[in-house]
Protein backbone atom coordinates (compact mmCIF):
# COMPACT_ATOMS: atom_id res chain seq x y z
CA UNK A 1 0.00 0.00 0.00
CA UNK A 2 1.17 3.26 -0.85
CA UNK A 3 0.33 7.23 0.01
CA UNK A 4 -0.21 9.57 -2.92
CA UNK A 5 0.69 13.28 -2.58
CA UNK A 6 -0.07 15.06 -5.60
CA UNK A 7 1.29 18.00 -6.59
CA UNK A 8 1.24 20.61 -9.64
CA UNK A 9 3.45 22.84 -11.43
CA UNK A 10 0.32 25.06 -12.55
CA UNK A 11 -0.05 25.85 -8.57
CA UNK A 12 2.94 28.06 -6.88
CA UNK A 13 1.38 26.81 -3.43
CA UNK A 14 1.57 23.37 -4.33
CA UNK A 15 5.12 22.78 -6.56
CA UNK A 16 6.45 25.42 -4.08
CA UNK A 17 5.94 22.32 -1.09
CA UNK A 18 6.80 19.80 -3.05
CA UNK A 19 10.28 20.90 -4.51
CA UNK A 20 11.15 22.02 -0.72
CA UNK A 21 9.64 17.89 0.48
CA UNK A 22 12.19 16.78 -2.48
CA UNK A 23 14.96 18.74 -1.20
CA UNK A 24 14.89 16.39 1.50
CA UNK A 25 17.06 13.46 1.68
CA UNK A 26 15.15 10.21 0.97
CA UNK A 27 13.77 10.73 -2.29
CA UNK A 28 14.41 8.91 -5.92
CA UNK A 29 12.80 9.16 -9.30
CA UNK A 30 9.47 6.77 -9.14
CA UNK A 31 7.23 5.28 -12.17
CA UNK A 32 5.60 7.84 -14.56
CA UNK A 33 1.69 8.09 -15.07
CA UNK A 34 1.05 9.49 -18.22
CA UNK A 35 3.08 12.48 -18.37
CA UNK A 36 3.46 13.14 -14.93
CA UNK A 37 6.52 12.09 -12.98
CA UNK A 38 6.74 10.64 -9.66
CA UNK A 39 9.30 10.52 -6.67
CA UNK A 40 9.83 7.56 -3.91
CA UNK A 41 10.67 7.62 -0.51
CA UNK A 42 9.63 4.75 1.96
CA UNK A 43 5.62 4.29 0.67
CA UNK A 44 5.02 7.76 -0.51
CA UNK A 45 4.67 8.17 -4.29
CA UNK A 46 5.20 12.02 -5.13
CA UNK A 47 3.25 12.91 -8.15
CA UNK A 48 3.86 16.17 -10.48
CA UNK A 49 0.96 16.78 -12.48
CA UNK A 50 0.20 19.95 -14.77
CA UNK A 51 -3.25 20.10 -14.48
CA UNK A 52 -5.87 21.66 -11.96
CA UNK A 53 -6.07 19.38 -9.12
CA UNK A 54 -9.85 19.28 -8.40
CA UNK A 55 -10.63 18.12 -12.11
CA UNK A 56 -7.99 14.99 -11.82
CA UNK A 57 -10.32 12.39 -11.47
CA UNK A 58 -9.64 9.02 -9.57
CA UNK A 59 -6.32 8.80 -9.29
CA UNK A 60 -5.89 6.31 -7.02
CA UNK A 61 -7.08 3.67 -9.42
CA UNK A 62 -5.15 5.24 -12.49
CA UNK A 63 -1.72 4.68 -10.14
CA UNK A 64 -2.83 1.33 -9.65
CA UNK A 65 -4.06 0.54 -12.65
CA UNK A 66 -0.09 1.54 -14.33
CA UNK A 67 1.81 0.78 -11.45
CA UNK A 68 0.12 -2.81 -9.47
CA UNK A 69 0.46 -0.76 -6.25
CA UNK A 70 -2.09 -0.19 -4.36
CA UNK A 71 -3.12 3.33 -2.89
CA UNK A 72 -3.91 3.87 0.85
CA UNK A 73 -4.95 7.23 1.04
CA UNK A 74 -4.11 10.64 -1.04
CA UNK A 75 -2.98 14.36 -0.01
CA UNK A 76 -3.13 16.67 -2.15
CA UNK A 77 -0.89 20.12 -2.12
CA UNK A 78 -2.56 23.27 -2.87
CA UNK A 79 -3.25 27.07 -3.08
CA UNK A 80 -6.34 28.54 -0.95
CA UNK A 81 -8.57 31.07 -2.34
CA UNK A 82 -10.55 33.58 -0.03
CA UNK A 83 -12.61 36.92 -0.44
CA UNK A 84 -10.84 38.00 2.58
CA UNK A 85 -7.23 37.94 1.68
CA UNK A 86 -6.13 36.39 5.04
CA UNK A 87 -2.49 34.42 4.74
CA UNK A 88 -3.91 31.02 5.82
CA UNK A 89 -2.51 27.31 6.16
CA UNK A 90 -5.50 24.82 6.13
CA UNK A 91 -6.93 21.34 5.86
CA UNK A 92 -9.71 19.56 4.84
CA UNK A 93 -11.88 16.92 3.30
CA UNK A 94 -13.29 16.77 -0.07
CA UNK A 95 -16.38 16.47 -1.39
CA UNK A 96 -19.99 18.16 -3.03
CA UNK A 97 -22.81 15.91 -1.19
CA UNK A 98 -24.94 18.83 -1.32
CA UNK A 99 -24.82 19.40 -5.03
CA UNK A 100 -27.93 18.11 -6.67
CA UNK A 101 -28.36 16.30 -10.26
CA UNK A 102 -28.02 18.82 -12.85
CA UNK A 103 -26.27 21.58 -11.04
CA UNK A 104 -23.39 22.90 -12.54
CA UNK A 105 -19.89 21.82 -10.52
CA UNK A 106 -17.08 24.44 -10.92
CA UNK A 107 -14.50 22.58 -8.59
CA UNK A 108 -14.88 18.81 -9.57
CA UNK A 109 -16.94 16.32 -7.62
CA UNK A 110 -20.30 15.47 -8.32
CA UNK A 111 -23.86 15.58 -7.24
CA UNK A 112 -24.36 13.61 -3.52
CA UNK A 113 -20.63 12.49 -3.32
CA UNK A 114 -18.50 12.78 -0.33
CA UNK A 115 -14.72 11.24 -0.05
CA UNK A 116 -13.52 8.96 2.49
CA UNK A 117 -12.12 11.81 4.89
CA UNK A 118 -8.40 11.39 5.41
CA UNK A 119 -7.79 10.40 9.13
CA UNK A 120 -4.59 12.58 9.01
CA UNK A 121 -6.82 15.75 9.26
CA UNK A 122 -7.29 16.28 12.48
CA UNK A 123 -3.48 15.19 13.65
CA UNK A 124 -2.01 17.40 10.87
CA UNK A 125 -4.09 20.19 12.15
CA UNK A 126 -2.66 20.28 15.61
CA UNK A 127 0.78 19.01 13.94
CA UNK A 128 0.73 22.50 11.46
CA UNK A 129 -0.31 24.75 14.53
CA UNK A 130 2.69 23.46 16.23
CA UNK A 131 4.91 23.76 12.93
CA UNK A 132 3.64 27.59 12.27
CA UNK A 133 4.18 28.84 15.38
CA UNK A 134 7.75 27.21 16.10
CA UNK A 135 8.69 28.90 11.91
CA UNK A 136 6.85 32.23 13.48
CA UNK A 137 3.99 32.19 10.69
CA UNK A 138 1.35 32.79 13.41
CA UNK A 139 -0.52 34.89 14.24
CA UNK A 140 0.52 36.66 10.25
CA UNK A 141 -1.33 33.12 9.36
CA UNK A 142 -4.25 31.59 10.26
CA UNK A 143 -3.94 27.98 10.26
CA UNK A 144 -7.27 26.33 9.98
CA UNK A 145 -9.72 23.65 9.20
CA UNK A 146 -12.23 24.02 5.96
CA UNK A 147 -15.14 22.43 5.37
CA UNK A 148 -15.74 20.00 2.89
CA UNK A 149 -15.99 21.32 -0.31
CA UNK A 150 -14.67 20.65 -4.11
CA UNK A 151 -13.61 17.07 -6.09
CA UNK A 152 -11.58 15.61 -7.35
CA UNK A 153 -13.26 12.34 -7.24
CA UNK A 154 -11.33 9.54 -5.20
CA UNK A 155 -11.93 6.09 -4.09
CA UNK A 156 -8.74 6.25 -1.03
CA UNK A 157 -9.32 8.32 1.86
CA UNK A 158 -8.41 12.31 0.85
CA UNK A 159 -7.40 15.02 2.14
CA UNK A 160 -6.62 18.29 1.05
CA UNK A 161 -3.75 21.13 2.55
CA UNK A 162 -3.80 24.61 1.47
CA UNK A 163 -1.76 27.74 1.53
CA UNK A 164 -3.67 30.62 1.13
CA UNK A 165 -5.13 32.94 0.00
CA UNK A 166 -3.20 35.23 -2.68
CA UNK A 167 -0.36 35.15 -4.93
CA UNK A 168 1.90 36.71 -2.47
CA UNK A 169 1.16 33.68 -0.30
CA UNK A 170 0.91 30.80 -2.27
CA UNK A 171 4.64 31.96 -3.36
CA UNK A 172 6.08 32.39 0.53
CA UNK A 173 9.01 30.11 0.50
CA UNK A 174 8.30 30.16 4.44
CA UNK A 175 4.96 28.78 4.19
CA UNK A 176 6.14 26.35 2.02
CA UNK A 177 8.83 25.07 3.93
CA UNK A 178 6.65 24.53 6.63
CA UNK A 179 3.99 22.47 4.69
CA UNK A 180 7.14 20.02 3.44
CA UNK A 181 7.81 19.78 7.08
CA UNK A 182 4.48 19.01 8.15
CA UNK A 183 4.39 16.37 4.91
CA UNK A 184 8.11 15.13 6.59
CA UNK A 185 6.73 14.57 9.68
CA UNK A 186 3.29 13.74 9.41
CA UNK A 187 4.27 10.59 7.26
CA UNK A 188 7.10 9.75 9.02
CA UNK A 189 9.65 10.29 6.48
CA UNK A 190 12.08 11.27 8.81
CA UNK A 191 12.45 8.33 10.60
CA UNK A 192 9.84 9.41 13.53
CA UNK A 193 6.26 7.93 14.64
CA UNK A 194 4.05 9.10 11.65
CA UNK A 195 1.07 11.27 12.93
CA UNK A 196 -2.75 10.26 12.00
CA UNK A 197 -2.40 6.89 11.66
CA UNK A 198 -5.76 5.92 12.23
CA UNK A 199 -4.89 1.79 12.50
CA UNK A 200 -2.38 3.19 15.56
CA UNK A 201 -4.76 4.80 17.32
CA UNK A 202 -3.97 3.90 20.74
CA UNK A 203 -7.77 3.63 22.06
CA UNK A 204 -8.37 6.82 20.94
CA UNK A 205 -11.79 6.59 18.84
CA UNK A 206 -13.62 9.64 18.91
CA UNK A 207 -14.19 11.03 15.33
CA UNK A 208 -15.73 14.48 15.13
CA UNK A 209 -18.80 14.72 12.51
CA UNK A 210 -19.32 18.46 12.18
CA UNK A 211 -23.20 19.70 11.16
CA UNK A 212 -23.66 23.39 10.46
CA UNK A 213 -21.57 26.43 11.28
CA UNK A 214 -19.36 28.79 8.75
CA UNK A 215 -16.56 27.47 6.06
CA UNK A 216 -13.54 27.89 8.83
CA UNK A 217 -15.30 25.53 11.07
CA UNK A 218 -13.95 27.55 14.33
CA UNK A 219 -16.55 25.94 16.97
CA UNK A 220 -15.25 22.51 15.69
CA UNK A 221 -11.80 23.10 14.98
CA UNK A 222 -11.79 24.16 19.25
CA UNK A 223 -12.79 20.94 20.06
CA UNK A 224 -10.35 19.34 17.80
CA UNK A 225 -8.19 21.08 19.13
CA UNK A 226 -8.35 20.88 22.55
CA UNK A 227 -10.19 17.10 23.03
CA UNK A 228 -7.72 15.99 20.16
CA UNK A 229 -10.46 13.80 18.70
CA UNK A 230 -10.25 12.42 15.17
CA UNK A 231 -11.96 14.88 12.02
CA UNK A 232 -14.60 13.55 9.90
CA UNK A 233 -16.70 15.64 7.10
CA UNK A 234 -17.25 18.92 8.32
CA UNK A 235 -20.80 20.35 6.46
CA UNK A 236 -21.00 24.15 6.90
CA UNK A 237 -24.43 25.58 6.83
CA UNK A 238 -24.26 26.21 3.34
CA UNK A 239 -23.72 23.25 2.39
CA UNK A 240 -27.40 21.97 4.27
CA UNK A 241 -29.69 23.38 1.73
CA UNK A 242 -32.80 23.67 3.70
CA UNK A 243 -36.56 24.90 1.40
CA UNK A 244 -39.51 26.29 3.22
CA UNK A 245 -42.57 23.75 2.48
CA UNK A 246 -45.04 27.01 3.52
CA UNK A 247 -46.07 25.68 6.71
CA UNK A 248 -46.38 27.11 10.02
CA UNK A 249 -43.30 26.64 11.98
CA UNK A 250 -45.88 24.62 14.85
CA UNK A 251 -45.88 22.22 12.26
CA UNK A 252 -42.88 21.90 10.89
CA UNK A 253 -40.95 18.78 11.23
CA UNK A 254 -37.90 16.88 9.35
CA UNK A 255 -39.68 14.80 6.64
CA UNK A 256 -41.69 18.03 5.66
CA UNK A 257 -38.51 20.57 5.02
CA UNK A 258 -37.20 19.90 1.48
CA UNK A 259 -33.98 20.53 0.07
CA UNK A 260 -30.60 18.40 0.18
CA UNK A 261 -29.36 18.74 3.79
CA UNK A 262 -30.57 15.33 4.66
CA UNK A 263 -28.89 13.52 2.04
CA UNK A 264 -25.73 15.26 2.57
CA UNK A 265 -25.67 15.01 6.16
CA UNK A 266 -26.27 10.98 5.25
CA UNK A 267 -23.44 10.62 2.64
CA UNK A 268 -21.30 12.41 4.64
CA UNK A 269 -21.96 10.42 7.51
CA UNK A 270 -21.25 7.49 5.76
CA UNK A 271 -18.19 8.27 4.36
CA UNK A 272 -16.83 9.30 7.79
CA UNK A 273 -17.87 6.23 9.22
CA UNK A 274 -15.90 4.01 6.22
CA UNK A 275 -13.13 5.95 7.08
CA UNK A 276 -12.99 5.31 10.75
CA UNK A 277 -13.51 1.80 11.20
CA UNK A 278 -14.80 0.72 14.61
CA UNK A 279 -14.49 4.57 15.70
CA UNK A 280 -17.18 6.00 17.52
CA UNK A 281 -18.57 9.40 15.45
CA UNK A 282 -19.55 12.03 17.77
CA UNK A 283 -21.84 15.09 15.26
CA UNK A 284 -21.08 18.03 16.75
CA UNK A 285 -24.13 20.66 15.88
CA UNK A 286 -22.95 24.46 15.50
CA UNK A 287 -25.94 26.23 15.68
CA UNK A 288 -29.50 26.30 14.56
CA UNK A 289 -30.30 26.06 11.20
CA UNK A 290 -32.39 28.82 9.24
CA UNK A 291 -34.97 27.72 6.82
CA UNK A 292 -35.27 29.30 3.47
Amino acid sequence: MVILLVATTSDPASIGPASALLAMPGWHTGPSLQDAVSFVNKEVRLIKLDNFLVKEDYLDKRWEEATGELVDEIIFLSKHVASSNRPALTVHPIGTPHIREGEVLFAGGKPGWAALPNPRIGPWLRLLRTIAESHKLTPEFEVTLEATHHGPLTNSPTMFVEIGSTEEYWRRQDAAQAIALLVWRGLGLGGGIAEGDWGRNGGSNKILFGIGGGHYAPRHMDIVIKDGVWVGHLLSGYSLLMEDPGQSKTQLNTEAVHGTWREAIIVAFEATKSAFPGGEILAHLDHKFVIQ
